[in-house]
C-alpha cells in the first residue's frame, strides 16, 4: 500500500506551487496554520479529510487529486513542464 501522507505530502507543496502561493497564503486561504501546512508537507502530520478538503479548495484542485500518486508530476493532468 502506498504511503497517503507522502502522496498528499508531494501533492500539497506541488499544487501550492503550481498557483504560485506560500504555505502562509495557503493557511490564510484554508483558515489553518503555516507549520501545520509545513507538517503536511514533510509528511509529519496526519490530516483529516475535512482539512484536506480545504486545502482542496483553496487550492482548486479536488481532494481526490491531492491524494492521488503523481498527479502534479509534469505531464500529468494536463499540467505543463
Amino acid at each position: 500500500m502506498e504511503n497517503v501522507r507522502e502522496i498528499l505530502a508531494t501533492n500539497l507543496r506541488l499544487a501550492r506551487q503550481r498557483v504560485g502561493i506560500s504555505q502562509e497564503d495557503l493557511a490564510d486561504l484554508a483558515a489553518s496554520d503555516r507549520t501545520y501546512i509545513s507538517g503536511i508537507e514533510r509528511g509529519v502530520r496526519n490530516p483529516t479529510i475535512t482539512v484536506v478538503a480545504k486545502f482542496a479548495a483553496a487550492l482548486k484542485t479536488t481532494s481526490a487529486m491531492l491524494l492521488t500518486k503523481d498527479a502534479y508530476l509534469p505531464g500529468k493532468q494536463g499540467i505543463s513542464e
